[in-house]
C-alpha cells in the first residue's frame, strides 16, 4: 500500500497489515454474493482448524442464511461489507445513509443469529475517503484492507489453480491480510495447498479479533 495511503488509513483506526515481525497471516473472504463455492471453503477451513473472516453485506446474509450461521458457529469472524455494496465514500456527504449501510447489515446479522456482527468494516470496492473512514471509526468499527489480493472475482476469467496457489503464497508475508473472494473456484480449488505450503513455511492463521487484543 502507497506510504500516504497506509498513513491515512492508520489516522482513523484502519489496518491494511498486522504484526510483520511474527509469522502469523490473517485469510479473510469478501462476501457479495454466492457462487456455490463457500460451503467447500468451510469444509477446509473446518477440516484444517483455520478461523477465516467472512465480509458480508446484507443480501449474502438474506439469500444465504444457513451458510452465514455455519460461519457463526463454526468459529469464523462475520464481518461487515455494508447494505447494498455502494462506494462509501460517494454517500459519505448524508450521514444518515452512510450508517444505514453498516446497521442495516449488523442489524440482519444479529437477526439471524442472534450474536453481534464483529466490530470490522471493509468497504465495497475497497473504496475510502477520509471522511468514510472517520465516519467508519465514529460508528465503532476498524476499516479492514489488506496487503494481498489478486485479480480473483471475475468468474469467468478464473486463473488456473496452480497460479492462484503460486500468487498466495508468493504474496504472504508477516502479518498479511490476505483477500480472497469466494466467488473464485480457483480460489476455493487452491485453498487446501495455501493452507499446507504457508503451514510448512512456518505460518500460522489467525482471526482477525486477534489484531484487537
Amino acid at each position: 500500500m502507497p506510504r500516504d495511503a497506509a498513513a491515512l488509513l492508520g489516522r482513523y483506526g484502519g489496518v491494511w497489515r498486522a504484526d510483520t515481525s511474527a509469522k502469523v497471516v490473517y485469510l479473510t473472504f469478501d462476501q457479495g454474493y454466492e457462487a456455490g463455492h463457500t460451503g467447500r471453503i468451510l469444509d477446509v477451513l473446518k477440516r484444517e482448524g483455520v478461523a477465516a473472516s467472512f465480509f458480508v453485506t446484507r443480501g449474502y446474509i438474506e439469500n444465504n442464511p444457513d451458510l452465514v450461521e455455519r460461519m457463526t458457529s463454526e468459529g469464523h469472524v462475520v464481518a461487515n461489507h455494508s447494505a447494498t455494496h455502494p462506494s462509501m465514500p460517494e454517500i459519505a456527504h448524508d450521514p444518515a445513509a452512510f450508517e444505514a449501510e453498516l446497521t442495516r447489515c449488523a442489524d440482519a446479522y444479529r437477526a439471524l443469529t442472534g450474536v453481534s456482527m464483529a466490530p470490522f468494516f471493509r468497504p465495497p470496492m475497497g473504496e475510502y475517503s477520509a471522511r468514510s473512514l472517520c465516519m467508519t471509526e465514529r460508528l465503532g468499527y476498524t476499516t479492514v484492507m489488506w496487503s494481498f489480493a489478486h485479480r480473483d472475482w471475475l468468474t469467468d476469467e478464473q486463473p488456473p489453480v496452480a497460479t492462484t496457489l503460486a500468487r498466495v503464497v508468493n504474496g504472504a508475508h508477516p502479518g498479511a491480510i490476505l483477500l480472497l473472494h469466494a466467488v473464485s473456484s480457483s480460489n476455493t480449488e487452491a485453498l487446501p495447498g495455501i493452507i499446507t505450503r504457508l503451514r510448512a513455511e512456518g505460518y500460522r492463521f489467525a482471526s482477525l479479533n486477534e489484531l484487537s487484543r
